[in-house]
């Protein structure tokens, strides 16, 4: 590798929003700039809670969206490479293979695994669930990936991935790197009805892609402080929804702590407030917009990045398959099983 990589990813659920954005793909606009990058578009990870005939036939079209919406973020389409996971059928050959490194207490540890299955009704964990964070170190070590930025709640998949980066380097010889995990200094966005993060299965997010019109509308529907009943009454700043997303969203500090000492002594309304931040949010989307207009406008073009990119990755990973195999001598095991059955072939062709 001439360069250290680095390798991200959503699963194609649908539409990128805000808090995707503060999570990692802000990171991964500053990251890809030194990096060789790799964004995966993790379809066999949705599997895990998303797995109708439904679902997989809205895989295409979210992945178009989903990149989309990543280049319309800041990501230079000459400086990344996007790929189908589930077109890259190694990857499940490597999960395998990794598998085995890790055990069932160590993975029933992952906090976020619950919380995914709880989020999709599952009464159940399923195993594809429990054994989503093998299938992410599959993914990361497949393209031999150095740094991984991602969001708090990711930090202990890329843990179980450290680890058994180091137990089959341990078993088997230097292989894998053990990657860098690099995890946004902003807390998770809180949804816009103050529940929790936000969350497109939820419906409190605001999206990457929402016009003007729809970003003000789901501000001024925010969930905000409930005992303040009037605007002169004072109220809460902490926790308060309205008042995090400016913190994030609103360059304009002296403008943000004015309202906030307002709005502690009741001298500022929840409109105001909220009318100030639609504002603030629409002017940090409107650069986005713009990009966006650009890819939507040659929507083929994207499409074109996604194949060249898969195509690109499967020769990656099918390099990285081979020296797995090798290093752990099932190349050799299947060597010597031939052989044998050569000499096998000649003996009893061979006439007595």
């Amino acid at each position: 590798m001439s360069a250290a990589r680095m390798l991200t990813g959503d699963r194609p659920t649908g539409r990128l929003h805000l808090g995707h954005y503060v999570g990692s793909i802000a990171n991964r606009v500053q990251l890809h700039q030194r990096y060789e990058s790799f964004f995966i578009i993790a379809d066999l990870h949705m599997l895990t809670t998303k797995n109708t005939r439904e679902d997989i036939e809205q895989v295409a079209g979210n992945a178009r969206e989903m990149v989309t919406d990543i280049l319309a973020a800041g990501v230079d389409p000459d400086r990344a490479t996007f790929y189908l996971q589930s077109a890259i059928p190694e990857v499940g050959d490597l999960n395998t293979l990794l598998q085995n490194l890790i055990t069932v207490p160590r993975l029933e540890r992952v906090p976020s695994l619950k919380e995914m299955a709880r989020d999709a009704g599952k009464e159940e964990m399923p195993y594809g669930l429990l054994g989503y964070p093998v299938l992410q170190a599959a993914d990361i070590l497949c393209v031999k990936g150095q740094v991984v930025p991602v969001g708090r709640d990711n930090a202990a998949h890329v843990e179980v991935t450290r680890e058994i980066a180091r137990r089959f380097n341990h078993l088997y010889g230097e292989v894998f790197p053990v990657p860098e995990l690099i995890m946004s200094e902003t807390p998770a966005l809180v949804g816009t009805d103050g529940q929790g993060k936000m969350s497109k299965s939820k419906g409190n997010a605001i999206g990457l892609a929402d016009d003007p019109v729809t970003v003000r509308r789901k501000v001024m529907g925010m969930y905000t402080d409930p005992n303040r009943v009037r605007a002169d009454v004072p109220g809460t700043v902490g926790g308060n929804p309205v008042f995090a997303y400016h913190d994030v969203f609103n360059p304009d500090r002296a403008k943000v702590e004015e309202l906030k000492a307002r709005y502690r002594a009741g001298r500022v309304g929840d409109v105001e407030v909220k009318e100030e931040l639609a504002t603030a949010l629409n002017r940090f989307l409107d650069p986005i917009r713009e990009r966006r207009a650009r890819f939507e406008a040659d929507r083929g073009r994207v499409d074109e990045l996604i194949v060249e990119g898969t195509e690109r990755t499967r020769a990656e990973v099918h390099r990285t398959l081979v020296e797995v195999r090798r290093a752990m001598g099932l190349t050799s095991a299947y060597t010597q099983v031939r052989r044998r059955a050569e000499r096998y072939r000649k003996a009893v062709a061979t006439p007595a």
